[in-house]
């Protein structure tokens, strides 16, 4: 009887200490762990979508909104950043992958999306904007004003799928801006839609007759993806650009590139 208790303890210690051990190694899997471990953070970009990111032409380094918070993110995690370069298309697979640690690419947060990955706070938030052709007055106000006519988008963008669920709407998918900015000034396409902030950029940098057109939707969050199961990651990521938008490190960034904080949501002018 004494054996018998003796050898009970004995298997319920072995097990009380494999669950600790276990319960060890679900700790040090936390991204956070890989990370700090690691000394760097890995993140997914396009690389061809500016002002976000691009690869500047005289420096040949990538350059651009998303960039800069990145590297402000790694500084305040105390690590340093790696970019990895991915087709927009493929971006949220290669995260489910494990290609990288995080996108910073101006990923919309949607249920959708919430379901394979959690996000961090949001950092932009902008309305939906029409982009027209500079001399173009058919004054397209809003989504039913373009029923039968064709609609330009980034192809997999947050866009797509809310133009995609206009009724009568023809949208014609992209690569990205460039194309559909082509086909728009070549009459392929009526109107184009992205948001406030990448409308205004386009208008003010692509050298071809283009213009905002209206709002036609409520303010739209982007975020920072990353896999699911990483709480203190999470938390680590999130501190981070809480206290930036505090100290006021990212209003300075965010200021630099588009003359307000995206952080905030921008009213229609």
């Amino acid at each position: 009887m004494k054996f018998s208790r003796f050898v009970r303890g004995l298997l319920a210690a072995g097990v009380t200490a494999v669950s600790a051990f276990a319960a060890a190694g679900a700790q040090a899997a936390d991204l956070i762990d890989t990370v700090k471990e690691r000394g760097t953070l890995i993140v997914g970009v396009e690389g061809t979508y500016p002002p976000f990111n691009y690869v500047d032409t005289k420096t040949g380094e990538l350059d651009g909104f998303d960039i800069e918070v990145s590297q402000l993110i790694a500084d305040k995690l105390g690590v340093k950043v790696q970019f990895v370069k991915t087709e927009w298309s493929a971006i949220l697979a290669g995260l489910s992958s494990g290609k990288f640690d995080v996108i910073v690419n101006q990923v919309g947060i949607t249920p959708e999306r919430q379901k394979t990955f959690d996000f961090s706070v949001p950092y932009v938030a902008s309305s939906p904007q029409l982009i027209l052709r500079k001399n173009d007055d058919a004054g397209y106000t809003s989504f039913a004003d373009l029923k039968g006519k064709k609609l330009g988008v980034s192809q997999g963008s947050n866009y797509e799928a809310l133009a995609k669920a206009q009724e009568g709407v023809d949208v014609k998918s992209y690569p990205g801006a460039p194309e559909y900015l082509s086909d728009l000034v070549s009459r392929r396409v009526d109107a184009a839609l992205n948001d406030q902030l990448m409308t205004a950029y386009l208008v003010k940098t692509s050298n071809i007759p283009i213009k905002g057109g209206a709002i036609v939707g409520e303010p739209k969050f982007n975020g920072i993806p990353f896999r699911k199961g990483n709480p203190g990651f999470e938390a680590a990521v999130n501190k981070a650009l809480e206290d930036s938008f505090a100290d006021g490190e990212f209003a300075k960034i965010s200021n630099k590139w588009f003359g307000i904080d995206v952080s905030k949501v921008r009213k229609p002018e």
